[in-house]
């Protein structure tokens, strides 16, 4: 019996540990939902179809989960806007047909877009960068049916990036 106590007290001693790093709410030390933030959408300025769309809806859906900021749905009423340029979507063959060594089976899409975050009243610029992500392709029959499956994946790799940066920083 002694010895199952000490046990339990070890465990429990390691549990509280383990959570005193651990914060409840946003990291920057603001209020949860005081602020609003407002994304508008993304330009694609690529040629893959969809880009902007999945992008500017995996961001406020990512924002939306976060809840450091309350995601407004019109325009004109975040404290915060965020807007996209979307420079680049590259596809880098990692694998190749043992048949064919010219012919990828495998590729790495690489995407990088400029981000911008303002500040609504004072027109202060919280955020100017670019911003990558990364996704890996396996082609199969159709490289066109497995970039469009990989889309959702890109999207959200780039909306966890954005997110992070938008809402570890005070403002």
């Amino acid at each position: 019996m002694r010895a199952f106590k000490f046990i339990l007290s070890g465990l429990v001693a390691v549990f509280l540990v383990g959570c005193a790093g651990y914060h409840l709410g946003p990291v920057n030390g603001a209020t949860a939902g005081a602020k609003s933030i407002e994304v508008q959408p993304f330009n694609n300025q690529t040629l893959q179809p969809r880009l902007g769309d999945a992008i500017t809806q995996s961001l406020r859906e990512r924002l939306q989960t976060d809840a450091t900021y309350r995601l407004t749905t019109r325009e004109g009423e975040g404290d915060l806007v965020v807007t996209g340029v979307i420079h680049q979507y590259a596809r880098q063959g990692l694998g190749y047909l043992n048949t064919d060594v010219t012919t990828p089976e495998n590729y790495r899409v690489d995407l990088v877009v400029h981000v911008t975050a303002r500040d609504r009243l004072s027109n202060r610029l919280i955020l100017d960068k670019d911003v990558r992500a990364h996704t890996f392709v396996h082609i199969g029959n159709d490289l066109a049916s497995a970039e469009r499956q990989a889309l959702p994946i890109l999207a959200e790799d780039l909306a966890q990036n954005i997110a992070e940066l938008l809402t570890s920083g005070s403002w």
